[in-house]
């Protein structure tokens, strides 16, 4: 476990805040007021994943952007988080994000509540890209769990399931499957068909940011594999 044992100051966009040497850029950011987008973050998990190339900020002294979340800081750091370089780099990445998901938001039931929503409303990006075409599959979803269904369709590859999964000792959980385009989100492990543990793993489902797993008993289903309302799976 990390420990922090010295007080350090950093100036992030002009304004001058404390942190702990040695803690993360991004957490000491969003802790202070400052958005910067991202998705594969889960604080306390180390080292950072940093996969969705989103949390880009700039560093006097360092030349290109770098991730925040992959950042330590350090005494003296000025940090900006808006600059033409990051916005290039963050706009570039979101749309190869939404060049690859559902934007059924109207039947997703994180509508309102959904990251991808947060971050195109913060840095006014659209969430249907203009200069990538969208991919044209449709994957199968994966219901093969008694209490959680997957929906790949919708899934950013973020990789906080996986994660938050991983501190769960109970032989069950989630992991990458495939690789490249094919790659997957899955369910390893025995399932168990009571609810009641699967609601004590019910941090895995809150930690997706955009609607890509649900527990059965959150959402229904129809034949065609879309939300339409708040209820029961049977």
């Amino acid at each position: 476990m990390r420990t922090f044992l010295d007080k350090i100051k950093l100036t992030i966009d002009g304004t001058e805040i404390e942190a702990e040497k040695g803690e993360r850029l991004l957490w000491v950011a969003l802790r202070n007021g400052f958005y910067i987008p991202n998705l594969c973050a889960v604080e306390g998990i180390e080292p950072p994943f940093g996969a969705c190339r989103l949390c880009f900020v700039e560093i006097e002294g360092r030349g290109m952007p770098v991730t925040s979340c992959t950042v330590e800081v350090e005494e003296g750091m000025i940090v900006r988080t808006r600059s033409d370089a990051v916005d290039r780099l963050v706009r570039s990445a979101f749309e190869l994000i939404l060049s690859d998901h559902d934007l059924d938001c109207r039947n997703c039931i994180k509508n309102g509540s959904c990251e991808l929503q947060q971050i195109a409303k913060a840095r006014k990006l659209p969430l249907k890209p203009k200069r990538l075409k969208l991919l044209d599959r449709r994957r199968p979803i994966d219901s093969s769990h008694p209490c959680i269904i997957i929906d790949p369709n919708r899934c950013v590859l973020c990789g906080r399931c996986v994660h938050v999964c991983s501190h769960v000792d109970d032989g069950i959980g989630f992991d990458f499957a495939f690789r490249g385009m094919r790659t997957v989100i899955t369910i390893y492990g025995r399932a168990s068909a009571d609810f009641s543990d699967c609601r004590r793993r019910l941090r895995c489902v809150e930690a997706c940011p955009v609607g890509a797993l649900i527990m059965r008993m959150g959402g229904l289903y129809d034949e065609d594999d879309r939300y339409h309302e708040h209820g029961r799976v049977d």
